[in-house]
């Protein structure tokens, strides 16, 4: 009986930050909420919506809310991977 062909381990790539789109979409919501304090609260709204006056305070707020949650997944994606690093070292 033929045995079966052994599995090879592939190595784990640690976790990179720019790989996160929390990262991401927290930076693009930044630059909105600047060309909103630049150059009016228009920038950041759409055709025939009624204008906000704090929209630029609550996409600076939502952009923080994203940079937290990209601080967050990115630090337990690199707990889950040292955890593991360290289990296939046993």
């Amino acid at each position: 009986m033929a045995e079966a062909p052994a599995k090879k381990s592939k190595s784990i790539q640690a976790p990179k930050w720019w790989l996160n789109t929390y990262f991401w979409w927290s930076g693009a919501i930044f630059i909105l909420s600047i060309g909103g304090l630049i150059k009016g609260v228009g920038v950041i709204t759409d055709p025939g919506q009624r204008p906000e006056k704090y929209l630029v305070l609550v996409y600076f707020g939502a952009g923080v809310v994203m940079l937290i949650n990209g601080l967050m997944s990115h630090s337990q994606a690199v707990q889950a991977y040292y955890a593991k690093v360290r289990s296939e070292d046993l």
